[in-house]
């Protein structure tokens, strides 16, 4: 095992190509493209997926850089979650004073289970739709999925493609929904704040950007419920969903394909 992982170290190639796109996209940095209401926010996240899964079909990068960046990958995401924990009591009284709207808001991301995990099904998908359903799919999911499954089991493909999905597109849709919904519905601009903080910077960010333009005069109090949100939903959103979303769409799942299982025998038996 020590051999392995000294290994991983040593593929030069990977580590070369890595930084090479860190550097390249830093130096394209953020840009937004305004439409209407709305922002897309292109942030240096998006360009390094986009870059990465193209070289993928490159001689720069094999199936050995990409079996060895597999565990790299739960490595960095760790460290990640380390730092939520070290945010997190600082944060203790800024927390306590937003109140239970923010406690209470993690429960709307496990609402998206019993919607997205039965469509899932229906499209084809088997036991992707756990990784891909159980959470909004990001960097605190995607450790706890790496760690209960692998990456490499059908529940990590899915958390992984929801992920990939979620960089690319999610700080769009986020941005435009965002700003069109804010100015076309008479909800009150502080839940709109609230509902920014979903547990990704970069989507917080892309959203947040459309409330303050809209409300500048609000700028500074949407700004602290944004991050206060954000940062109460990356500390709590592991837990909900190792204890709440991960079961609840295992749950369903058996109880979903075993109701496929019979309606499927019944019809071979009425054939």
């Amino acid at each position: 095992m020590a051999e392995q992982a000294l290994n991983l170290w040593k593929d030069w190639r990977l580590h070369v190509v890595v930084f090479a796109i860190v550097i390249v996209t830093e130096f394209i940095g953020t840009h937004e493209i305004s439409i209407g209401p709305g922002v897309i926010l292109l942030l240096p996240m998006l360009y390094a997926v986009i870059i990465g899964i193209g070289l993928f079909f490159t001689p720069l990068i094999k199936k050995k850089q990409s079996i060895n960046a597999e565990p790299l990958v739960f490595i960095s995401v760790t460290l990640l979650i380390a730092k939520f924990g070290v945010q997190a009591g600082p944060a203790l009284p800024q927390l306590i004073d937003a109140g239970f709207a923010l406690v209470f808001q993690e429960l709307g991301n496990l609402g998206t289970i019993f919607l997205a995990l039965p469509i899932a099904l229906l499209l084809g998908l088997k036991r992707e739709t756990i990784g891909m359903t159980h959470s909004i799919g990001r960097e605190p999911n995607l450790a706890l999925i790496t760690d209960k499954y692998g990456l490499s089991s059908p529940e990590g493909r899915g958390v992984m493609a929801i992920y990939i999905f979620g960089t690319v597109f999610g700080s769009i849709f986020m941005g435009l929904a965002s700003g069109f919904l804010a100015t076309i519905t008479p909800l009150h601009p502080y839940s709109f704040a609230m509902a920014t903080g979903i547990g990704s910077g970069s989507m917080t960010a892309a959203s947040l950007g459309p409330l303050v333009a809209a409300f500048p005069e609000k700028a500074a109090t949407i700004t602290a419920f944004s991050g206060a949100s954000n940062l109460l939903t990356s500390v709590t959103g592991l837990y909900a969903s190792i204890f709440i979303g991960l079961p609840l769409a295992e749950k369903l799942y058996t109880v979903f394909t075993k109701k496929k299982e019979k309606r499927v025998e019944k019809n071979s038996k009425v054939v």
